[in-house]
């Protein structure tokens, strides 16, 4: 598995393709389930679980990763605090053991950009015979083309709103998959925009459905079991980059030296810096999502968020070295390190990005 994975890495890379093989792939290796919960018949991993699975698959091809990471982080959430209808949730684990089923949350919209910074969504759920019927646009839907459940944040057209995720199977009629992520990294991640068109849903297919006011604040101390596994992910990106950088250092013999540039000084230093910074970083994500795992009261949400920042921090300054010492040959499209320099820069851009995380953590630190 492991090596096909990153064989197909650059071809979807440069094809833009949904990866289904690669997906396929995970699954058979049981890591889309790996978080499905022990009362529904899974494993039962937990954050740490998570963490390590991501880091690894970040690695290999960080957009399988970042798909994997949504539907993981869904199961993990189920299994933690059940939120979806019991028969539902049990068709679809059903499901997930025999072939890749993919879900993840549908938030982002192109007037009010990210959750993360408040508002509410502009997405409508109109009252129907049968249920609801879904309506708007939203942004940057990881693996829109190949999701079986699309989990829609909208606002109902009751007289008095509410607002709530509505499950929204993906093969319904009126879900338009636009096609127009092109961004610089994680190209294969089809992080589409989604346009749902009167989409039915069944009247009971809705999580946390309430009242208008509360919805608008957004917790971003919530989500340590999403924000230590996704900067797992991306220090994956970053030790696959260590390792393209080893292979160059290795491998070059420049005339004038007649011995790898590996050992040289400035290249011994270089590789020493990009180990700590890369260690550091998974100590703290590593040894973070244990904590969460074990409940441990001393391990705070601000922490997780400390550990994410630091963490996206390290990975971006480790592979940016990385790529500085190579000079011409580390941005060269046959070299994999310029995949891996592209794909990094995504990892700030997750929400909550840093100056919101830091907002919290020092709001937090000033109260103490």
């Amino acid at each position: 598995m492991t090596a096909r994975i990153a064989e197909l890495a650059a071809r979807y890379d440069e094809s833009g393709d949904f990866p289904a093989e690669s997906l396929r792939l995970a699954h058979e290796a049981g890591l889309l389930t790996a978080t499905v919960g022990r009362r529904y018949g899974g494993p039962g991993g937990g954050v740490e679980e998570s963490a390590r699975v991501l880091h690894r698959l970040g690695r290999l091809d960080p957009s399988v990763a970042l798909i994997a990471a949504m539907t993981l982080s869904v199961h993990a959430r189920q299994a933690q605090q059940p939120h979806w209808l019991g028969e539902l949730y049990a068709r679809v684990v059903k499901e997930s053991f025999e072939r890749p089923v993919l879900v993840n949350h549908a938030r982002v919209e192109p007037e009010l950009g990210s959750p993360a910074r408040g508002g509410l969504p502009a997405t409508r759920a109109r009252r129907t015979a049968d249920g609801w019927a879904i309506s708007g646009t939203k942004r940057f839907v990881t693996g829109a083309e190949g999701l079986d459940w699309f989990l829609v944040w909208a606002t109902t057209d009751e007289a008095e709103p509410r607002v709530g995720t509505f499950l929204v199977p993906g093969a319904s009629a009126g879900i338009d998959v636009t096609g127009r992520w092109d961004q610089l990294g994680l190209r294969a991640s089809g992080s589409h925009d989604v346009t749902f068109r009167d989409v039915e849903v069944g009247a009971d297919d809705v999580i946390g459905l309430g009242p208008h006011g509360r919805a608008a604040e957004q917790d971003n101390r919530a989500g340590a079991a999403l924000h230590l596994p996704l900067a797992a992910l991306y220090l994956g990106v970053a030790r696959a980059a260590q390792e393209a950088f080893h292979a160059f250092a290795h491998a070059r013999v420049p005339a004038n030296l007649g011995h790898p540039v590996a050992r040289t000084e400035r290249f011994r230093a270089a590789a020493g810096e990009i180990e700590v910074l890369l260690a550091a970083a998974e100590h703290l994500v590593f040894g973070g999502a244990a904590k969460v795992d074990a409940s441990d009261p001393t391990y705070t949400p601000e922490q997780a968020l400390g550990a994410r920042v630091l963490a996206d921090r390290h990975g971006l300054r480790a592979v940016e070295l990385a790529v500085r010492l190579l000079g011409n040959p580390g941005l060269a499209r046959g070299n994999p390190l310029e995949r891996h320099f592209r794909d990094i820069q995504c990892a700030p851009v997750h929400a909550p990005q840093a100056d919101v995380s830091l907002l919290t953590v020092g709001t937090k630190a000033l109260s103490l």
